[in-house]
């Protein structure tokens, strides 16, 4: 399992369109993947899941990928992140 911690720069946090792409970049790869916030965690894979977190701007989400192809989804994953969150 490989994992990376992130702390949301944009402003509205995780909404709508970044949750939506982040899903289907998510789908994209056979692992596992959950993104949680404190105690909380969801499939990344689930846009009602990754919203569900309520991950506002300056707080500290964490992503898991296990499988596969873990190693490549954490990577472009968190570089996702980086790039829209």
């Amino acid at each position: 399992m490989k994992e990376f911690r992130y702390v949301l720069t944009d402003k509205e946090g995780i909404h709508a369109r970044p949750a939506g792409l982040l899903v289907k970049k998510a789908n994209g790869f056979q692992s596992e993947i959950k993104i949680g916030k404190g105690e909380k965690s969801a499939d990344a894979k689930r846009i009602f899941g990754v919203m569900g977190l309520g991950a506002k701007c300056g707080e500290e989400v964490f992503m898991t990928a296990e499988g596969d192809d873990e190693e490549k989804a954490v990577s472009e994953l968190e570089t996702f992140m980086k790039e829209n969150l």
